[in-house]
């Protein structure tokens, strides 16, 4: 018999189940060390979407793929007219990366689906599980298409970009992959077509973990500010040019390295700072460096934080060059705006959470997400648990089952609550 609820029910998720598609997932694409490579658009990549796409089946989904080759399923609900609710995450993945980052929020989803259907539950509004397409962004083509694809973000030219490893563009990797290229326009969704977009995720970090806290209520996806630093010094002799007549571009920038930490703590500006790419010219060993170029990622929740950092780092560097006698030049590469969570999803998290009995924190989200983008159509919410070590994007990447099966049982007991809303 078919039911409806109008409160949080004690319904939860086949554990077991979920823990057993979380491996066979695993499997495609599995490395030897552990670790699972399946690269948006790649063999595995369509592979594990049929595997997921067969899950929702099973699941009382109606399955498609959209034009940005997102896939769909899709449940009615009572009133049909409703704005959806939709729960979603990601399938593909870094190379040699984990099992869960992405891929455990779409499972969790499916599986809430299955729970509703095997217990005749039928919310007021529909709801749809999304596997977003290209969340990674590793063939070389922009990240998280097919969720900015959803927000109408796509910028000009990126069809015909070049897919690293494939020998073909990426309008081409969409088209085979079951999208239209020729219809991107028609994935777009307008803001408020969407009833709220939930998100559950693993932490990818080890503050849940070292805290010994259940769930993460996530307060908003962190701002990123990308600088590209260049450090113009003289290129000579290594054995013939005294030290005090050097122009040292390498040294100057290892200087300005150490200085970048300072944007950050108690006399900082931003949450996170860090410096993860460091090119240096000409490169030999005998030779002292003329030039070196580095990229700093500035992270934090507070747009005018990130700015003024990036104008603290223009100070440091115009000292730095001083004292060396270089010149060097800071640019603004990219900003990604923070994205705050909507505080009613966060309250939703927190209420769920509560009547499970689980410990809760709210955060930041350090990494982006496809919720970043969907914020831009809909209310949003995001849902962490632990990562074990705070380790992601590595073949050790875990997450233990106890905390598998309570984020999704939060996620399902938010599905009740936004579900019977409309």
């Amino acid at each position: 018999m078919t039911t409806t609820t109008t409160s949080l029910r004690p319904l939860r998720v086949d554990a077991d189940r979920l823990l057993t598609h979380l491996d066979r997932l695993r499997a495609v694409g599995a490395t030897g060390d552990g670790g699972v490579t399946r690269c948006a658009f790649g063999r595995e990549d369509v592979e594990g979407r049929e595997f997921v796409a067969a899950l929702m089946r099973e699941a009382g989904l109606d399955v498609s793929v959209d034009a940005a080759a997102n896939l769909v399923g899709r449940r009615p609900g009572r009133l049909s007219a409703a704005p959806p609710l939709v729960l979603g995450s990601h399938l593909d993945t870094v190379p040699g990366g984990g099992a869960y980052d992405g891929a455990y929020g779409v499972l969790a989803a499916v599986e809430v689906a299955r729970t509703l259907q095997e217990n005749g539950v039928v919310l007021d509004r529909p709801l749809a599980v999304v596997a977003f397409s290209n969340e990674e962004g590793t063939t070389g083509t922009p990240a998280m298409f097919g969720s900015r694809a959803m927000a109408g973000c796509t910028e000009p030219g990126e069809l015909e970009l070049p897919v690293a490893g494939q020998d073909r563009t990426l309008a081409e990797a969409l088209d085979a992959a079951g999208g239209d290229s020729r219809r991107l326009g028609s994935v777009r969704r307008e803001p408020g077509s969407v009833a709220a977009y939930l998100e559950l995720h693993i932490e990818q970090g080890p503050v849940l973990t070292g805290s010994g806290t259940a769930i993460g209520v996530v307060e908003g996806i962190s701002g990123r500010l990308t600088a590209e630093v260049t450090v113009h010094g003289q290129a000579n002799h290594a054995g013939t040019t005294p030290m005090t007549d050097r122009q040292d571009a390498l040294l100057a920038a290892a200087e300005l390295i150490t200085r970048v930490p300072l944007l950050t703590g108690p006399d900082g500006l931003v949450r996170v700072a860090t410096v993860g790419d460091c090119a240096v010219s000409p490169g030999a060993w005998n030779v002292v460096p003329g030039r070196a170029r580095l990229v700093v990622d500035l992270r934090d929740m507070s747009e005018e934080a990130l700015v003024a950092a990036l104008g603290r780092l223009r100070v440091m560097a115009d000292d730095t060059a001083e004292r060396t006698g270089t010149r060097i030049e800071v640019a603004e590469v990219q900003r990604v705006s923070p994205t705050p969570c909507d505080p009613l999803r966060q309250e939703s998290v927190r209420r769920t959470a509560d009547a499970l009995g689980l410990s809760h924190v709210t955060m930041p989200s350090g990494a982006g997400h496809d919720a970043q983008w969907m914020a831009r159509v809909a209310p949003t919410g995001m849902i962490f648990v632990p990562s074990e070590g705070g380790s992601s994007h590595v073949p050790h990447e875990r997450t233990v089952p106890a905390d598998i099966a309570n984020g999704a049982d939060v996620l399902l007991g938010c599905t009740l609550l936004e579900g019977m809303e409309a």
